[in-house]
């Protein structure tokens, strides 16, 4: 009861923040600016979540996980999907704010491993509808989405440096912190399940980096002030 309880009213408040937060960034920001990419971003990842924090929330409340095992691992499936969108709408937004040129090569890679990532999502071998899914295919399907992390890392980790960006100065930082608690998770929770309460501080991380978002909206209306 105490688990479904603090998972449901974290859930919840990381849920509706992503969300209207996302939706504010959309109606606030110029058109044609940063900032409802930004918003857009906000509310794939908050969205997306969904898929999968509601049927858990559910779940807890009712007959436990593995009874909920297929509505569960279809909430995991678009989750897993809409995050990869995250990190490529991220990356167009890396381009967009430091003004990257070409550069067509980077470009393909973040695709290829987008397609390769939602491709191996797909496949009938995750058994998403059971609640005992393999371990390998669950590492398999990480691997691109973990390489676009780092690539992302990097070059807001380079760029961010050499344009002296307060706003996104630890965007690098945030992502870096959000693998760092999400993959022990995936490679080792099924032998050691208290590790899935590293799922809290992967979700701060991402709740920092829309906070940037709004950081970054503030800043701009702060410099058009006369």
């Amino acid at each position: 009861m105490a688990q479904a309880l603090a998972e449901t009213i974290f859930d919840a408040f990381y849920l509706a923040f992503a969300i209207t937060i996302g939706i504010y960034l959309i109606q606030k920001g110029e058109k044609g600016s940063l900032i409802p990419k930004f918003g857009i971003m906000a509310i794939v990842l908050g969205g997306g979540d969904a898929f999968h924090l509601v049927p858990r929330a559910i779940a807890l409340w009712t007959g436990g996980l593995e009874a909920n095992a297929a509505a569960l691992g279809v909430g995991k499936l678009i989750t897993s999907i809409t995050m990869t969108v995250f990190y490529l709408i991220l990356y167009y937004i890396w381009r967009e704010r430091y003004s990257i040129q070409g550069r067509k090569g980077l470009t393909f890679v973040m695709w290829t491993l987008t397609l390769l990532r939602v491709a191996l999502c797909a496949l009938p071998q995750n058994r998403w509808l059971r609640y005992d899914q393999p371990l390998l295919f669950g590492i398999l399907r990480n691997i691109p989405f973990a390489i676009m992390g780092i690539i992302i890392i990097v070059l807001f980790a380079i760029e961010a440096k050499r344009a002296n960006d307060r706003v996104f100065r630890f965007m690098w930082l945030a992502v870096a912190l959000s693998f760092a608690f999400y993959l022990p998770v995936v490679l080792f929770a099924d032998r050691i399940p208290g590790l899935g309460m590293l799922m809290i501080p992967k979700t701060l991380a991402y709740v920092w980096v829309v906070w940037m978002g709004l950081t970054l909206d503030r800043q701009t209306k702060i410099e058009k002030r006369p």
